[in-house]
């Protein structure tokens, strides 16, 4: 069983057991969370579909690790104008490992 879950503004699909890097959370490693913004889920013909959201479905996930992305490099120049500047960006994430879907 499959569900499509939404968190941090993006849209994922998970199965139980795995492992994902979401966007950050406010959370220990080794807590649980749970997900109830559940917008599909699925079982090869009986897929479910809210609108938006599934009543009664959850996610529920383990924490991890919290970290960093790789740093992006941002550079921005006006050409003839004397003008450069460099800015740098690291994106925080939570990785999770699902453990279960519940689904009523």
């Amino acid at each position: 069983m499959y569900a499509v879950i939404q968190t941090g503004g993006k849209q994922y699909r998970v199965k139980s057991g795995e492992q994902l890097k979401i966007e950050a959370l406010a959370a220990e490693i080794g807590a649980a969370v749970s997900f109830d913004n559940v917008l599909m889920l699925g079982e090869g013909e009986g897929v479910r579909v809210g609108a938006p959201f599934l009543s009664g479905a959850k996610v529920k996930a383990t924490v991890v690790a919290q970290g960093r992305g790789e740093k992006v490099r941002i550079f921005k120049m006006r050409r003839r104008k004397h003008y450069a500047k460099t800015q740098g960006h690291r994106q925080s994430f939570t990785e999770v490992r699902i453990d279960e879907i519940v689904g009523a």
